[in-house]
């Protein structure tokens, strides 16, 4: 592994985002936190509470974390993402 080339891949996919979304995979969600730069948006989620907390110590503020069950948390994000951008039916 060579690790220099995954830390540039990251730095390089993470250029520019606005909100990073990190679901179930502790180190690569530490990792890329302790890389985002202040002011993106990061939002963790793991049924693990060790692992939001430690996302939560970094002391950034944009840090929102949520501890539940990853699939459950995507199968309700897609139902209000779906909800949300249904066209409004005025009757």
């Amino acid at each position: 592994m060579d690790l220099l080339a995954a830390q540039t891949d990251y730095a390089r996919l993470i250029e520019g985002c606005d909100m990073i979304l990190m679901l179930s995979t502790m180190l690569h969600a530490i990792g890329v936190g302790n890389m985002t730069p202040a002011g993106v948006k990061m939002v963790c989620v793991d049924i693990n509470p060790a692992v939001v907390t430690k996302l939560a110590d970094r002391g950034s503020l944009e840090s929102t974390g949520v501890v539940t069950d990853v699939g459950l948390f995507l199968s309700l994000l897609v139902k209000q993402l779906e909800r949300l951008t249904q066209p409004h039916v005025v009757a």
